[in-house]
């Protein structure tokens, strides 16, 4: 069991707001930015299975022109912590940074990689570069895959990891399927939080509270330095929440949600934390799941299962508004964190806090 330090408290603290603080003064110059270069928020004009996605632009044509990017800066913010964090241990004020092999490599590097990924689909969608505006959904993917069969050999050979948990059941020994499970977890929430941002402080919150019950999985699992990463992202995330809420200054695009949706998934697997996972991202899930059925019925039955999908722009078309739809999923999300939360800490056994 790992007990709660003071020290510890402090620091997960400390750090997010640094996070929290770094966030807060860049998110209006980077506004201010993105605005004079027109880096701004193109409208969909095609839907996700083709044709022009004409209720899709009835209801966010006026988002149009909203700076996007701001991915860009939560990277940053928590970069910049951990940078901050590695001073303060280099001059001997902490014994230890953020950056750790153990515990923050991979999800660091995961937030940076597939960041610039996310970075490079947006501006290019924004330049209206490509047949498809932005990165094609193959290019996406398989950069995805591949990134994800590195972090899958990093825990074979770096972490010498094949072991998964299941919360309450015990543990597995899957030698090699490890792999492909981490593939799968990563280029999943990746796309599945990729999905749900496509309302005003819709992904940001829920992401919070994701990284917030992470933090709390990460403490309790005897990774205290991952906590307090985790702590990091939700400091950043609340600033973005200032800025993103409706009516949005600045969305995050595709560079903050393929990022940080993959770094979830990789402190998940970290954390040994698949079945919490599925329970504190459900609403994650269920946004994806709402997609593939709808491609499933318009192939097989030739008609649309909901309105429009994913599965929030459905709701809004039946009359909800947008902050309606929002707050009512974020309502939703606290409940699947707070309960993901509790099966993650009563199922790790012995390394829990019960």
């Amino acid at each position: 069991m790992h007990s709660i330090h003071i020290q510890n408290l402090i620091e997960i603290f400390a750090f997010a707001g640094i996070s929290f603080l770094f966030a807060t003064v860049l998110f209006p110059q980077f506004i201010k930015f993105v605005r004079n270069f027109k880096l701004t928020q193109k409208i969909r004009e095609d839907g996700l299975s083709g044709g022009a996605a004409k209720l899709f632009s009835a209801l966010h044509a006026h988002k149009s022109g909203t700076p996007t990017m701001g991915g860009a800066v939560i990277i940053f913010s928590v970069l910049a912590t951990v940078g901050v964090s590695r001073i303060l241990a280099y001059l001997g004020i902490m014994d230890h940074s953020i950056l750790n092999r153990g515990e923050t490599y991979l999800p660091i590097a995961t937030l940076a990689a597939v960041g610039l990924l996310g970075l490079i689909d947006d501006y290019l969608n924004i330049k209206e570069r490509g047949k498809q505006k932005g990165l094609s959904a193959r290019v996406k993917l398989w950069t995805l895959l591949l990134f994800a069969i590195a972090g899958a050999a990093w825990f074979a050979f770096k972490l010498e990891w094949s072991i998964i948990h299941l919360a309450g059941i015990g543990d597995f020994d899957i030698g090699l399927w490890y792999a492909p499970l981490f593939i799968f977890v990563l280029v999943g929430t990746s796309n599945a939080v990729n999905l749900t941002d496509g309302l005003d402080g819709l992904a940001g919150g829920l992401l919070a509270i994701a990284f917030g019950a992470f933090a709390v999985i990460a403490y309790f699992f005897g990774m205290p330095i991952l906590s307090v990463f985790c702590a990091i992202i939700v400091g950043a995330l609340v600033s973005f929440l200032w800025f993103n809420v409706p009516p949005a200054k600045i969305y995050m695009g595709d560079t903050g949600s393929l990022a940080l949706g993959a770094t979830l998934g990789v402190i998940a697997m970290l954390t040994n934390a698949i079945i919490p996972l599925i329970i504190i991202g459900g609403l994650f899930i269920f946004e994806t799941i709402s997609v593939m059925l709808q491609l499933f019925w318009k192939k097989y039955f030739k008609r649309k299962l909901f309105r429009i999908a994913p599965i929030h722009h459905h709701f809004e078309s039946k009359g909800w508004s947008e902050t309606q739809v929002t707050m009512r999923f974020w309502i939703i999300g606290a409940g699947l964190g707070l309960t993901g939360l509790l099966i993650g800490l009563l199922g790790m056994g012995n390394s829990g806090i019960f």
